[in-house]
């Protein structure tokens, strides 16, 4: 697609990066569908079926930078294409897996094509929108966030009356089809391009995000503190966010809500998923608007103390099902901030220039996260008995990434843009 000097064209970029984020949702937000089917097919542990939903999630964040400098290289039409070929092979062959080794081979095909499709889109937008960041990049990941929801009831009504073999080979034939078809459309602006008008906008952009003037390469950014300071930050509040993800069918199990029945054909667990998904998905461009407006630091402080409220609201009320879909949602709300506010404060602060590679070097932190959300607080409920211990920590988590990103990220982000 040839590149648009004018704003109609990134619209449609938008839009395409939209649908091809929903494309991408299943593996991740359906996951908890088959963890207790996979863990009876293949005879094993909750913690050993974790394992492969942490591998997903390390291979789909921690390849990021390297998939990014390949978008910001050869564009994204060729890593689309190839990541929707992976991720419709990894669902085919976790259908057809007969034990773990090939289930944890599969579910890291899938993370690395997820990767790369997350990847290229995220940065296509950032280098798209410097004027609306924040909501471009919301719109993006809320596709993402929220994209499972149109699946979630066939997945599980396919699991429940095919198994989940039948699940997973269909609907990966039919998420790599169209991630294929829509990698044709996908382009970005070349070099640092800016909307028309940027003159007269730009300085009032920076006056309320505090964006930098200049682009640094994935090297220099890495020079700076800020960047550790908000890597810290991201890997503390992603961690209670992903748990509830991926441990949210045993969570509810624990206490018998995924046989409660709450409205006609649909338990307190599936209630909870469905309006997780929803939310999640409003939750991101809701936070990334906000964030133009506010500022990054200040939503994130906001974002992430109330997600402490939530989970210790789920910890206090996680036996009444009305209660626990309520607390569930607010969970999500909350972490819906999280990857838009760090995606969008990325490019504010290093530069369009290199966003995709920068930005997925930030994405990393959410590879390291999932090794305490997934298989971690598995093991921690194995050894306790008790999710208890698990909330609680995710309660300190994100209490504790509110204070660094308000008292600490934020002045040294005035910093470096103060000095430019």
């Amino acid at each position: 697609m040839p590149m648009a000097e004018g704003g109609t064209n990134r619209w449609w970029q938008l839009a395409a990066c939209m649908v091809a984020m929903v494309a991408i949702a299943s593996p991740q937000y359906t996951w908890t569908l088959f963890t207790v089917p996979l863990s009876s097919g293949l005879n094993a542990k909750l913690s050993d079926v974790q394992v492969a939903f942490t591998l997903f999630i390390l291979t789909q964040s921690w390849l990021v930078p390297g998939l990014g400098y390949m978008v910001d290289r050869l564009g994204a039409t060729l890593v689309v294409g190839l990541g929707g070929l992976l991720v419709g092979m990894s669902w085919i062959g976790s259908g057809l897996a007969y034990s773990l080794t090939a289930l944890y081979g599969w579910y890291l095909v899938g993370g690395i094509g997820v990767g790369a499709v997350y990847g290229a889109c995220t940065g296509i937008v950032l280098k798209w929108f410097p004027d609306k960041r924040g909501l471009a990049a919301g719109l993006v990941v809320g596709a993402y966030g929220s994209g499972a929801a149109l699946t979630v009831i066939p997945i599980q009504s396919l699991i429940e009356q095919g198994g989940y073999r039948a699940a997973f080979i269909l609907w990966g034939g039919f998420q790599g089809a169209i991630l294929i078809a829509l990698a044709w459309f996908l382009s970005a602006p070349y070099g640092d391009w800016h909307p028309p008008g940027w003159d007269r906008t730009a300085a009032a952009v920076r006056q309320r995000v505090q964006q930098s003037r200049r682009s640094y390469t994935p090297g220099q950014m890495m020079h700076f503190g800020a960047f550790y300071v908000m890597y810290t930050v991201s890997v503390l509040v992603t961690f209670g966010g992903l748990m509830v993800t991926a441990q949210l069918k045993p969570l509810a199990a624990a206490y018998g809500l995924d046989a409660v029945g709450v409205l006609p054909g649909m338990t307190a667990l599936t209630a909870a998923l469905m309006l997780n998904l929803v939310v999640g998905g409003l939750a991101r461009p809701l936070w990334g608007w906000l964030s133009d407006r506010i500022g990054r630091y200040n939503t994130m402080a906001i974002a992430f103390g109330a997600g402490a409220a939530a989970i210790f609201g789920l910890l206090e009320l996680i036996a009444r099902p009305g209660w626990f879909i309520v607390m569930c949602g607010l969970t999500v709300l909350a972490w819906g901030s999280s990857f838009v506010l760090f995606s969008a404060a990325t490019g504010d602060i290093f530069g369009s220039r290199y966003a995709a590679t920068n930005n997925g070097i930030q994405y990393t932190a959410k590879g390291l996260a999932s090794i305490f959300a997934g298989w971690g607080a598995a093991r921690l409920l194995e050894a306790t008995g008790s999710w208890t211990p698990v909330l609680w920590a995710a309660v300190g988590c994100n209490l504790m990434a509110a204070v660094l990103a308000f008292f600490c990220l934020k002045p040294m982000v005035a910093r470096i843009t103060a000095e430019e």
